[in-house]
């Protein structure tokens, strides 16, 4: 056994490139584990590799006692003395355990740490050559199903793509070819490393420069991408050089460029928006296929109005919302659409309810704050309801009741009526008819 042993560390530390002490390290420990198994864990034992012997050799100890109660772990004096006459109570004493089938279990344990440690150093290599590819296109083939998703086999190593990366109705079957992008790659560890996605938004702008030369080279910069995956998604783009139009090189000839990114994503509309550094123009630009009327732009907030005529509402907000949630995670704003005819209306409602607020001298945020949008509101309002208003007094209540009555000289009953069904203002994206859009 001796040599043999000696023989396969140095051959395998050679051809597999692992370091011998870390081999003999890791043999020893499963030489120690293995004993322990088959004696248990209180057996007190040392392991150690003899290298000129070329052999394991397993030392057990034992305590000097009076009275032995466990003799795996004590010895009495008088058989201690037998092996050592200067033994004294309490030492520790070694002896070499003669194990039969040590040399059995010393090989097999070696078969299983070598195995491992080929493992290990395989899932380095593979995390070397692959931890500077993130951010890239990968191609693979579909193998087997993991309980968070796909296993994807990439040739040299496995990569998984996990539920929530994968495109909404996308259905793979063992063998198909599929394209992702690289967003993660983990040192090693049980099973794959490589994370790969196909609804992450850089997986477009990758297409992108894979599909069109001026976005490669740099004179189309791709300056934002939303996307809801396999459904719809925008693009912002801008242009380095004022000959070069930036949707014409994404579409391509004939939508040529466009087509095989969209092909790729299973029919995924692209919109390609041309980027703006002033927020209402990039915005009327990201809102499109609709017609924008104007945009109010509130910097500290970040959020934008944007009126739109009649005819246009349902087009700008986009079946079950899509359009406009599409556009304002491109700009990073929040996005309030109305009407021409329901901003009309609420700016003659506000314009009621400020001149109500300076006779007053109160603010108008305190009115809208309380929920009062409307002069009709106010009207009706007992005056319990008033007092909360932030900021009332009883002086000030006489006075607004004033001036309501000079407002709306006799609140005739339908008028109270009409006020009602707009009470929000944001009567904004959330409320167009999923149906009046023609269906794709």
């Amino acid at each position: 056994m001796g040599m043999e042993l000696r023989k396969a560390i140095d051959q395998i530390s050679k051809d597999r490139g692992i370091d011998r002490d870390l081999l003999i390290d890791t043999l020893e420990e499963a030489v120690r584990s293995s004993v322990a198994r088959k004696f248990g864990d209180h057996m007190d034992i040392e392991v150690s590799y003899n290298d000129e012997a070329g052999e394991i050799e397993v030392f057990q100890f034992k305590i000097v006692v009076d009275e032995v109660e466990d003799p795996l772990s004590e010895i009495n004096l008088e058989d201690a003395r037998l092996v050592d006459p200067n033994v004294q109570m309490d030492d520790e004493l070694g002896f070499k355990l003669k194990v039969e089938d040590l040399g059995r279990i010393a090989a097999q344990s070696a078969k299983q740490v070598i195995i491992q440690r080929m493992r290990d150093a395989e899932q380095e290599i593979i995390y070397e050559e692959y931890k500077d590819r993130k951010g890239e296109i990968v191609s693979g083939i579909v193998q087997r199903r993991d309980r968070g998703g796909w296993i994807i086999n990439l040739g040299r190593t496995e990569a998984m793509l996990p539920k929530e990366e994968q495109i909404p109705r996308e259905r793979y079957k063992r063998g198909d070819r599929v394209q992702a992008f690289i967003i993660e790659v983990l040192p090693s560890g049980r099973g794959p490393q490589i994370i790969i996605s196909r609804t992450h938004p850089d997986y477009m702008a990758a297409l992108f420069k894979r599909e069109v030369p001026e976005v490669s080279d740099g004179t189309v910069r791709i300056l934002g991408v939303s996307r809801d995956p396999g459904s719809r998604a925008k693009v912002a783009v801008s242009s380095k050089d004022r000959d070069v139009d930036p949707v014409g090189a994404c579409v391509g000839v004939r939508g040529s460029r466009i087509q095989n990114i969209v092909q790729e994503l299973h029919g995924e509309r692209i919109d390609i928006v041309v980027w703006h550094p002033e927020i209402a123009t990039f915005a009327a630009n990201a809102l499109s296929p609709a017609r924008i009327t104007r945009i109010m732009v509130d910097e500290d907030e970040k959020t934008l109005e944007v009126v739109v005529p009649d005819d246009q509402l349902t087009l700008a907000i986009g079946r079950k919302g899509q359009n406009v949630k599409l556009a304002a995670k491109l700009l990073g704003w929040k996005i309030d659409i109305f009407t021409d005819s329901r901003y009309s209306e609420l700016n003659a409602a506000r314009a009621g309810m400020e001149q109500l607020a300076s006779v007053a001298e109160m603010n108008m945020e305190n009115f809208l704050a309380a929920g009062f949008d409307t002069v009709a509101m106010l009207a009706e309002a007992t005056d319990e309801e008033l007092d909360r208003i932030g900021g009332m007094t009883p002086s000030k209540r006489q006075d607004l009741r004033a001036a309501i009555r000079l407002l709306l000289p006799t609140p005739k009953p339908e008028e109270s009526e009409e006020d009602n069904p707009d009470e929000a203002p944001e009567a904004s994206a959330e409320v167009a008819p999923e149906t009046d859009e023609p269906k794709e």
